[in-house]
């Protein structure tokens, strides 16, 4: 076999449509473009939302609300978790990432008390909510805010 002689599978390509060639090619005379209009001319096409000039839904109705560019976002991890970790652990945020806890760290991690803790952990993270800190306390373990 020769470098001339590769070929791309049967099927793998597709003949380009020669539009514009005569009655008999099946797309001639208006190319199938149909007769005259705004679609008929070139660049006639209109983008998404053009509504011939008037003004577009977008840009007519009111715009609300804010967005505060300077909100954090926090991953969120609870008690119930912790479970699988064992007593020697200090919880931090990389424990939490490695052990697949926590997939994305956003703008840090976040501490919620959902479910109950029965080992003593020392847990580092950027926030705790207040009943995550109480049963953590009461489990016998620190709640670090890093």
């Amino acid at each position: 076999m020769r470098l001339e002689e590769l070929k791309p599978a049967a099927g793998a390509t597709k003949k380009a449509k020669r539009v514009g060639r005569g009655p008999g090619s099946g797309s001639g005379k208006t190319a199938g473009k149909g007769h005259k209009g705004q679609k008929a001319r070139s660049g006639g096409v209109k983008g998404a939302g053009f509504e011939g000039g008037q003004m577009p839904l977008q840009r007519r109705i009111p715009k609300r609300g804010f967005t505060n560019i300077f909100r954090k976002e926090y991953a969120v991890v609870n008690l119930a978790d912790f479970a699988t970790l064992s007593e020697s652990d200090t919880v931090t945020p990389e424990l939490l990432k490695k052990k697949g806890l926590v997939n994305d760290m956003k703008d840090g991690v976040k501490v919620l008390g959902t479910g109950t803790l029965k080992t003593k952990l020392t847990v580092r993270a950027h926030k705790f909510s207040k009943s995550a800190i109480e049963k953590i306390q009461a489990a016998g373990g620190k709640a670090e805010v890093i």
